[in-house]
């Protein structure tokens, strides 16, 4: 699995045969048929491998006492960082995702089955923020979380080129909250001591 992970850095899934993945893998051909049926098999366990780790890691890592705000920002974390250390699982599983698309039967159903149970890891984040009424409660956690594991997909897949302040989970976050809504102005400070501005003179009409 990690051998077809690294050569999928370079190659498509139709570029690249068994042969190439039992040689980098340094096994025999007839080693990968113990454990896979054919290289389809093999490349979506290797995908849906990575959903399993990204719910595993969601699930530790997000510290379960901490406000919402925090777990929410944590959990971006986790899967933003994944995302961007393996790269190139992070194109399988994109990959399998539009192959999947396409396809019907067990195999679907599998695949469906692993993805929730990394929506069902985010939910889980999201269900503490209905809690403390910071997000709207007309949408299940399931849907919210949907939506946010696709702000994370677009900012791994699309937003690469974009500076560091864009990208940064903490305006994920407050996107995800807020919407498209301007900030706030931050409030300006005065002093109690200083004097006010003068307003202008009326003008007296005769």
């Amino acid at each position: 699995m990690q051998a077809a992970e690294d050569l999928f850095v370079t190659s498509r899934f139709h570029e690249i045969t068994t042969d190439q993945v039992a040689q980098a893998a340094g096994v025999g051909k007839g080693t990968i048929y113990r454990y896979f049926r054919d290289k389809e098999d093999l490349f979506f366990q290797t995908a849906t491998a990575g959903f399993d780790e990204l719910c595993d890691l969601v699930r530790r890592k997000v510290p379960g006492g901490a406000p919402f705000r925090e777990q929410l920002l944590e959990a971006c974390e986790q899967v933003g960082t994944f995302f961007e250390r393996r790269k190139q699982l992070f194109r399988m599983m994109q990959a399998e995702d539009f192959r999947m698309a396409l396809a019907k039967g067990s195999l679907c159903e599998r695949w469906v089955s692993h993805r929730k149970h990394l929506v069902a890891a985010v939910a889980d984040v999201v269900r503490k923020g209905v809690a403390e009424k910071a997000v709207r409660t007309d949408l299940s956690p399931e849907v919210l979380a949907n939506f946010l594991l696709g702000m994370m997909r677009t900012r791994a897949r699309d937003l690469e080129d974009e500076p560091e302040s864009v990208r940064r989970y903490a305006v994920v976050v407050d996107v995800f909250l807020r919407g498209a809504t301007a900030p706030a102005a931050p409030a300006r400070y005065r002093h109690p001591a200083a004097p006010r501005a003068a307003r202008p003179a009326r003008r007296v009409e005769r």
